[in-house]
């Protein structure tokens, strides 16, 4: 018996931990243009579980994928090579219109720039569509590569966005068009969408967003509701927001990265959420997550992320590996 014992022992030691989500913020941001095709090859050749991508809509109810609600002078320059300036509302632009911007490099001197400065330049790279973004990681065989879809939709902003349930509509139908239901979550700072959600594809995850005291005013005290969180009351769940989160449907908390402790952490999992926090880009933060029991962290940086894990002999996802030029 004492031999069995040291023999399981012995396998479990040796044998990886359950999976963890490593998850590309904006693909790679830190090593590559955010979200675009380069950053999400850049991503999937170190080998993460999931891109988290961010989703706005053009003027003619296409899905891309962009941070933004209007064009970022840091990163977009238009036709004739010039810095963009002034608000432009990408719902303001065709496709064909958006596709004329490069966003392959970051404005020199910008804070953008100083604080990614590793990141490496790759001008010509378009504001890719949702849907070029699917066949490209089926092109390169990545079917285990899950997508984290962020809608990017503002109660503060209504004419930069569709509806919230045309939103959801837009997306459902895409995620669904592609059969990538099982591989695909949608997260958001603004409940209203993965309202809509729930009522028009129930069986796609969805995430709950906070960050705490910040701009979506999750905060006890607070009078009155949200229109962040759909009109939802932060006070009716006593302050918590993993207990708003649960009661908004979601599977996923994904806080602030500094909003995550002991006591919240085992809150939402004591009310079956998954925790994944944003964005977490330094090494002693990814280490006190890791060590506090996260289910997954959102990173620029999946290649630091990444060599904690196979230092902790935490499962990591195949790498990726990408064609010749």
């Amino acid at each position: 018996m004492r031999l069995l014992v040291l023999l399981a022992a012995a396998v479990l030691a040796t044998a990886p931990a359950l999976a963890f989500d490593l998850q590309g913020h904006r693909g790679a941001r830190g090593l590559a243009p955010e979200n675009t095709l380069a950053a999400i090859d850049q991503a999937l050749a170190i080998g993460v579980d999931t891109l988290e991508l961010d989703l706005v809509v053009t003027a003619d109810d296409v899905l891309v994928v962009h941070h933004d609600l209007t064009l970022n002078g840091d990163i977009a320059r238009g036709p004739d090579g010039a810095w963009v300036t002034g608000e432009v509302p990408l719902r303001s632009l065709t496709l064909d219109v958006v596709k004329t911007f490069d966003v392959g490099r970051l404005r020199a001197g910008s804070e953008y720039a100083l604080r990614f400065a590793d990141q490496i330049t790759r001008d010509g790279a378009r504001i890719p569509t949702l849907d070029e973004v699917f066949a490209r990681v089926a092109a390169l065989g990545a079917d285990h590569v899950r997508f984290n879809l962020e809608t990017k939709i503002s109660p503060s902003h209504p004419a930069h966005t569709p509806a919230p349930d045309a939103f959801a509509a837009l997306l459902a139908e895409a995620i669904r068009a592609h059969g990538l239901v099982e591989r695909v979550s949608v997260q958001s700072f603004d409940w209203r969408t993965l309202d809509a959600m729930a009522e028009i594809a129930p069986e796609i995850v969805r995430v709950c967003l906070t960050a705490q005291g910040r701009f979506d005013t999750v905060r006890a005290g607070e009078a009155g509701a949200s229109p962040w969180l759909g009109g939802r009351d932060v006070d009716d769940a006593d302050g918590s927001a993993p207990a708003l989160a649960a009661q908004a449907g979601c599977a996923v908390w994904s806080p602030h990265h500094g909003d995550v402790d002991a006591d919240r952490l085992a809150e939402a999992k004591g009310l079956g959420l998954a925790v994944v926090p944003w964005t977490v880009n330094e090494i002693a933060d990814m280490r006190r997550l890791v060590d506090l029991g996260v289910d997954g962290l959102i990173t620029d940086y999946p290649n630091r992320l990444r060599a904690l894990l196979v230092e902790r002999g935490i499962e990591t996802a195949p790498q990726v590996r990408l064609p010749t030029r």
